[in-house]
């Protein structure tokens, strides 16, 4: 009853805000895109299927009735709705065939069980690997500016080189990598890339539960199904030939088999004075045929143009994209509807663009802009800002969305990541006048600051975050809102289980929108333009382009 209670004072307050100058922002077409775009009929909205072709027709036609203008590519001088990303898709053909040799003993490793074996990006059509010999390189880490060097000159040319997920203060919450707070060199994405770098043949990342911030289910559910990449011209310079994950379990008996302790060498790892290891009289054979070809996915860009500096923007970005069809669960379920991530950011895209549309026209001009293939790693906004169709010079800044939560409001709000910028500080002031907190990310190790589509601009100097829902609830608080998120993370996050929920108020990311849409009205609406902290990584790269802001 008090929940009910609570909901109706919530939308009694939403009505008010309609009646004002403030939008409303609707729960009931909140919770409609969110149905439809994860429902069975939208197939897991895989990026080159049939499915894409669905989800651009419904967000368009979504875009066109809250009354945006397209802002896609320009063609014959008139923008259409949509950006063209080419991407290369490899798949593997069939079942791969994958033997691990321990001394004499040869056994049969079934792809999604003990090991995980990405469909190869380095341009291959078949792969056929022979007995390579393993080398442990600890975390496969070379960062010359912190006097660290994993490989210490092993020829990996021929090897396959495996390594530990995370950083290696990881555990011990201090050293050389800043503590807990996961840096690039923890992602995965990294390691595979210094692996080829390096002239390894393949890389094998162990994975770890709590280092992964994810358990093996996320790790089978979004490695062995078809893989994307931009065109690259030397793709084999940031793929090796095998890239994939193994169980923890089948890592330790792998050590253990070569006279070796996982957890002794795991802590040496941890030391800037480890040195790679062989796992003696131990290999790996991988065969299986790729198809490989080039295609072409799409951002969906929508726009309202500014009335004094329309050549100044604003972006609200969030991925239509989800995990498509794929390995069944227990259930026999294979769609992976991604109703959490991503339908909700873009219902939210979609509701912010009718809120900037009907309202009074933005100075600066705003763009909403829906991007492709971010679960195949952030393609569609890597590709957007390789090739901005807004200057990123005088793009004010991104306030992306990503896996918003669907109940209640909640106290507080985080951003992926502990970022220090100008547009944090505009979040915090606004979210206090709803009597909202700044929660710091609770999981800096999970690295989430790299696992959003905010990264693929902040990484060239754009101010961006990804806003993240509060997990202390009004109805609740915090032992709720954490419940809530620790079910997801262990049963619904990229399985076929992230479906729409009859039961989802949406009023918690009413409101949030409502911070947001008044963050970058205020931005739109100003000469402002907010920068990194004065410490920043991202903050040169910014200040680099500051001609072109005067």
């Amino acid at each position: 009853m008090k929940r009910l209670l609570l909901s109706a004072v919530i939308m009694a307050a939403f009505s008010t805000a309609q009646a004002t100058d403030q939008p409303g922002f609707s729960t009931e077409r909140l919770s409609a895109a969110v149905k439809t775009l994860s429902s069975d009929a939208f197939e897991g909205r895989g990026p080159a299927t049939p499915a894409e072709t669905k989800t651009i027709d419904y967000v368009v036609a979504q875009m066109k009735a809250a009354g945006l203008q397209p802002g896609g590519d320009l063609k014959d001088g008139k923008r259409g709705w949509t950006q063209a990303v080419p991407l290369r898709r490899s798949a593997i053909v069939g079942t791969p065939v994958l033997r691990l040799a321990l001394g004499d003993q040869h056994e049969k490793l079934t792809q999604g069980e003990q090991i995980a074996i990405r469909a190869p990006m380095n341009g291959s059509t078949e792969v056929a690997i022979r007995n390579a010999p393993l080398v442990f390189v600890g975390y496969g880490v070379k960062a010359p500016e912190r006097h660290w060097d994993d490989f210490k000159g092993v020829d990996l040319h021929g090897k396959i080189a495996v390594v530990l997920i995370n950083d290696p203060d990881f555990e011990t919450g201090h050293g050389d990598f800043g503590g807990k707070a996961m840096t690039y060199y923890g992602r995965w994405t990294y390691k595979f890339e210094e692996a080829a770098r390096q002239g390894a043949l393949g890389l094998l990342v162990i994975h770890e539960t709590a280092p992964a911030s994810y358990g093996w289910a996320t790790v089978k559910n979004s490695n062995t199904n078809a893989m994307f990449d931009i065109v690259r011209d030397k793709p084999a310079a940031v793929h090796p030939e095998l890239e994939g994950w193994i169980q923890r379990d089948l890592a330790v008996r792998m050590f253990s088999h070569a006279g070796l302790d996982f957890d002794a060498l795991k802590k040496q790892a941890q030391t800037r004075d480890f040195k790679p290891v062989t796992l003696k009289d131990e290999s790996l054979s991988a065969h299986f045929k790729v198809d490989s070809q080039v295609i072409t996915s799409h951002n969906i860009v929508g726009r309202v143009e500014g009335s004094k500096r329309p050549d100044q923007t604003v972006i609200y970005s969030a991925h239509w994209d989800h995990l498509g069809v794929g390995a069944p669960d227990a259930s026999g379920d294979r769609i992976y509807n991604g109703a959490v991530d991503n339908a909700t950011g873009t219902a939210a895209l979609i509701e912010m663009g009718r809120a900037f549309a009907q309202g009074p026209r933005p100075e600066r001009t705003v763009v909403f802009l829906n991007v492709t293939a971010e679960e195949k790693g952030l393609l569609g906004s890597e590709y957007y800002a390789a090739n901005p169709l807004y200057p990123l010079a005088t793009t004010v800044g991104v306030l992306n969305m990503d896996a918003l939560d669907p109940h209640g409001p909640a106290r507080n709000f985080t951003i992926s990541g502990s970022a220090k910028l100008g547009l944090l500080d505009d979040l915090i002031a606004e979210a206090k006048k709803h009597d909202m907190s700044y929660t710091a990310d609770p999981k800096p190790e999970a690295g989430y600051f790299f696992r959003s589509d905010h990264f693929s601009f902040a990484k060239r100097g754009v101010p961006a975050v990804s806003f993240g829902s509060g997990n202390d609830w009004i109805n609740g608080g915090l032992a709720a809102g954490k419940a809530a998120e620790d079910e997801y993370t262990a049963k619904r996050y990229h399985q076929p289980a992230d479906q729409w929920e009859a039961d989802w108020s949406f009023t918690g990311m009413a409101r949030d929108l409502q911070v947001l849409h008044d963050v970058g009205s205020d931005l739109a609406n100003s000469d402002q333009w907010p920068d990194w902290s004065k410490d920043s990584e991202f903050r040169s790269i910014r200040d680099a382009s500051s001609a072109e802001r005067k």
